[in-house]
């Protein structure tokens, strides 16, 4: 899809929509929840989203479709967020990071996915005191569904914990998901590797190629998810309480495991593509060993015939009887010899 890059020489703070071209409508699905009640209903229109709001409960505003930056725009001076956030919110090429405001902290992440390919989806995360809004770029295909349905359910301690708690769910789902990617790339590297045993081919190669090219995009967007989370725990923010914080150190836990595995299916991919060139090399010392094989049988053959295709009247055993069947017993002694020497020193 063709994206909007229209974004050079743009000052501090301008709202450029930086992806995939969208045409859907701005979404919002407003979550609300304490350890009693619960309220859910999606919105077209901010006001009207803005009308069913409970400031007494945990407020979750899932946004889906950051291209309409007019609608951005009206969601961040309700809710007071910096047009630096905003900025880092529309532009979909903005690395991982945390960043803590007076009265809100931002988490950008890349949520991935894979469906034959890799696909990423950039999640921004705003959490204020109660309320958590999450930004997304298109709607569907999220991590959150199980988030919901524990909501809905009244299950675990979701429904009795705040809004950093549901901030720090939404994290632990993107990570999740990272997991699932991984053991599918898994998948496919134990099938590449019986391809590359059995018969590798150049569509072997070109997967190998595809699957490193794959894992430098997970590992960019994996790596930086590290100090993200760091910074989640060490932060003084008022927003994000004491309790929570063990849940933040499990995370980061996770994201190490992940860290460690993508790190793990590198090195392996690294040394398939050795070996496929490894193959690919001893395939051709194979070729060429034969092809010299075979030359070499045949040069002191092709010299006897040239000898003897002399036109010259006083050659020996020119004019005898047993001259062609003798040339033809010392051509095939000399090639069955060589034959049996070459076998000896096991080059056959």
């Amino acid at each position: 899809m063709a994206k909007e890059t229209n974004y050079a020489g743009a000052p501090p703070g301008t709202l450029v929509y930086l992806g995939d071209k969208q045409t859907n409508r701005v979404k919002i699905s407003l979550i609300e929840f304490n350890e009693t009640d619960y309220f859910e209903k999606d919105f077209y229109d901010f006001s009207e989203c803005l009308s069913m709001v409970n400031p007494k409960m945990v407020r979750w505003l899932n946004v889906d479709g950051i291209h309409n930056v007019e609608f951005i725009d009206a969601i961040g001076k309700h809710f007071n967020i910096h047009p630096l956030t905003l900025e880092d919110i529309v532009n979909t090429n903005q690395r991982p990071k945390f960043e803590e405001y007076d009265n809100y902290v931002v988490s950008i992440m890349k949520m991935l996915y894979y469906n034959s390919e890799l696909l990423s989806e950039q999640l921004s995360v705003v959490l204020m005191d109660g309320i958590v809004i999450s930004f997304q770029e298109a709607e569907g295909g999220d991590a959150f569904e199980l988030i919901r349905n524990r909501i809905r359910a009244g299950k675990g301690r979701i429904r009795k914990m705040g809004a950093d708690y549901l901030s720090y769910a939404l994290v632990d789902a993107v990570v999740d998901c990272y997991f699932g990617i991984l053991e599918k790339i898994g998948d496919r590297i134990e099938v590449l590797e019986e391809d590359l045993i059995d018969e590798p081919t150049k569509e072997t190669m070109r997967q190998l190629h595809d699957m490193k090219r794959e894992m430098i995009y997970i590992r960019k967007s994996v790596w930086p998810m590290r100090e993200l989370i760091n910074n989640m725990e060490r932060s003084e923010t008022e927003l994000i309480k004491p309790s929570t914080d063990i849940y933040l150190r499990d995370v980061h836990d996770h994201t190490i495991r992940v860290i460690d595995t993508v790190e793990t299916y590198r090195d392996l991919l690294s040394g398939m593509m050795d070996i496929y060139l490894s193959s690919v090399s001893n395939k051709m010392n194979e070729v060429m060993k034969v092809l010299t094989i075979i030359t070499t049988i045949f040069v002191p053959v092709t010299f006897i015939a040239g000898v003897y295709g002399m036109n010259f009247d006083t050659m020996p055993e020119l004019k005898s009887k047993w001259g062609y069947p003798f040339t033809w017993l010392v051509m095939l002694t000399t090639m069955i010899s060589l034959l049996i020497y070459f076998r000896k020193k096991k080059w056959l």
